[in-house]
């Protein structure tokens, strides 16, 4: 596996700050986040150039309601999110992040003609329908995470996010996020889903228990690798830890944090 971590934990004024900073640290490379990304793309490149440290993922964070009733909400969704599609060919991302929906559900009941989740599932289908063909076209990797259910009331688990795969019949380009710390709210034994739904997954993010850095909770993380490994998965384990997006005040502390960190992944087996 290949570690890297989100932008906003890295200290530094610039990206070129970052990408050095990643480096000192041991990382291979750093998950950018897609609001505001496009500006961001010549730098990226220079600093990718310059250090040796790559772009691992897009993040396409909280943009747009891609499930909303609205036509016109769902069309601005989709846009920016083909733009975070984009956006990671530039850079050479191996994939871009999208969390379907946060917050309750916001699409009507109509049953007995057709529950919440049967809508809220066919609409996300329907926009895969496309945009599966359209990463394969460009290049690039689509990763459905499941969030936990203090944050979205539509896909909490990786049987949840394995589901979507089925409706576009496993895509090669569409698969999930496996982050530990929403399992760690919602698996009922977090090894046994890595190790069921290995061939489904296309991502991973690290965090502790506690959404603190690995190693400050009770998460194992030995076994959550040994499980991994056991399904087959070699890509990237990005940090993400904090306030996700907004992390750049406690860059510092984890700056001081983090090789004890990594050094637990490493010997982890991660």
């Amino acid at each position: 596996m290949q570690l890297a971590i989100q932008e906003d934990m890295l200290p530094g004024r610039t990206i070129l700050e970052k990408f050095q900073q990643a480096k000192k640290l041991g990382l291979d490379g750093i998950e950018f986040w897609g609001y505001g990304l496009t500006a961001k793309v010549p730098e990226i490149a220079a600093a990718i150039e310059q250090t040796g440290v790559v772009a691992a993922s897009v993040n396409h964070g909280r943009q747009g309601r891609l499930l909303s009733p609205d036509r016109v909400e769902r069309e601005a969704a989709l846009e920016a999110l083909r733009q975070s599609i984009v956006n990671a060919v530039d850079i050479g991302a191996q994939g871009v992040i999208v969390a379907p929906h946060f917050g309750p559900s916001i699409v009507p009941d109509f049953t007995p003609y057709k529950s919440v989740r049967q809508l809220e599932y066919e609409l996300l289908h329907n926009h895969l329908r496309s945009l599966a063909d359209y990463v394969y076209a460009i290049g690039v990797e689509l990763y459905i995470e499941p969030i936990n259910r203090y944050e979205t009331a539509f896909l909490n688990t990786l049987a949840d996010a394995a589901e979507v795969r089925r409706l576009v019949k496993n895509h090669p380009h569409v698969k999930i996020v496996a982050d530990l710390f929403h399992m760690a709210l919602e698996e009922h034994n977090m090894a046994t889903a890595l190790r069921e739904f290995g061939a489904d997954i296309g991502h991973v993010h690290l965090a502790d228990s506690n959404r603190r850095l690995p190693g400050h909770g009770l998460i194992d993380f030995a076994g959550m690798a040994a499980a991994l490994t056991a399904a087959g998965y070699t890509g990237w384990a990005a940090f993400e830890c904090g306030e996700p997006g907004a992390n750049q005040g406690r860059a510092g502390a984890y700056w001081a944090d983090l090789p004890a960190s990594i050094a637990l992944l490493k010997t982890a087996g991660f």
